[in-house]
């Protein structure tokens, strides 16, 4: 760009002041612990639900106890990526580790569609040959008790997934909470059979909950793929603007070219801040480098913000509002709103 814009970064993390927000050691004791628990109950479960099987030769329950081999499989791999996300950033990894999350999560959905392969083919089989099923009540019991307690559980780890930012907690949650909806498909199963005796019922439900599955696992396939590919982040995007357009003062003309994404629990954004043209370079730096930790802190988010300067070249007269402007042309009428649209725009070079 023509004229003679500065750049001023600000890499902050959100001070231990900030009340929305633990310390980020904090977060990586929640992560550590949420993901423990995720496997330690995962296989406690499945042997229950192996048990169930082997009581009621149920396809249903067979499919239940399929997704839970999964379960405990995708939890593991969780637990991993969460210490390996929350390694430092390093010179090989500047932005640090967090993307890892988005290959969990995709891992964790390709999991979920090949269970929900093998559930639908082991219920077309059983609706060709004919199912039987054995010691309902008993199976009912185990997989009521299995299917509550994965409710706790995947609501536990979406609620905390979501309140440390990691992708990684919330995809094993939902994987969870899917095998909740498994369960009750198969105690509904269960029940008819009992109710109705007839056996066929119980593979016709092995094969819904199958279906279901392979939705579940490709909006987790599709969620990671877009993280992998940078795709914005509205939510967070909606957050930042919303902290500028409340933290801004009149020297903060606008913002434009704004860009954000999330990568495990950091924030990394860039964009354009217009100040007064006639600003030293040192004022420009350190007015930026004060909006920019007032936002960070505001939000209470964790990571950086690159703010690059450019000079207004009078082209906002009329929307600036900077008190004793020595080279106005125009009087000021108000000051130029930040929204999303406006923030996120790319101008014309002559535009600004």
């Amino acid at each position: 760009m023509s004229g003679v814009p500065e750049s001023s970064a600000a890499r902050l993390p959100v001070p231990t002041a900030a009340p929305a927000v633990p310390p980020p050691a904090g977060d990586a004791r929640v992560r550590l612990r949420a993901g423990l628990l995720s496997v330690t109950v995962g296989i406690a479960l499945l042997a229950v639900k192996y048990g169930a099987w082997l009581a009621t030769g149920s396809t249903a329950v067979l499919a239940d106890a399929l997704e839970s081999i999964v379960n405990v499989v995708a939890a593991l791999f969780a637990l991993g990526s969460l210490l390996f996300a929350g390694r430092p950033a390093d010179r090989n990894h500047p932005y640090g580790h967090g993307k890892i999350e988005f290959f969990s999560a995709v891992f964790e959905g390709g999991l979920i569609a090949f269970a929900a392969a093998l559930i639908c083919w082991s219920a077309l089989l059983d609706l060709v040959r004919g199912a039987e099923v054995r010691a309902v009540e008993l199976g009912l019991v185990l997989v009521i008790v299995a299917g509550l307690v994965n409710l706790a559980l995947g609501a536990f780890l979406v609620r905390t997934g979501r309140q440390v930012h990691s992708l990684i907690l919330e995809a094993d949650g939902q994987h969870v909470l899917s095998d909740f909806w498994t369960s009750a498909g198969v105690v509904v199963g269960l029940g008819l059979v009992r109710a109705t005796g007839m056996a066929w019922i119980d593979p016709a439900v092995a094969l819904v909950v199958g279906v279901n599955l392979a939705f579940t696992g490709a909006r987790l396939v599709r969620t990671a793929a877009g993280g992998l590919l940078d795709e914005e982040d509205t939510a967070l995007i909606r957050r930042l603007v919303a902290m500028m357009a409340r933290e801004r003062d009149a020297h903060v003309i606008d913002v434009h070219r704004l860009r954000a994404i999330r990568a495990g629990r950091l924030t990394h954004a860039d964009g354009h801040l217009i100040v007064p043209e006639y600003w030293t370079v040192e004022q420009a730096h350190h007015h930026t480098e004060d909006f920019v930790r007032r936002v960070l802190a505001g939000s209470a988010l964790e990571g950086d913000v690159v703010l690059h300067t450019d000079p207004c070249r009078r082209a906002f007269c009329a929307a600036c509002l900077v008190p004793g402007c020595p080279v106005r042309r125009a009087t000021a009428e108000a000051s130029m709103q930040i929204t999303v649209e406006s923030a996120t725009r790319t101008p014309q070079p002559d535009a600004i």
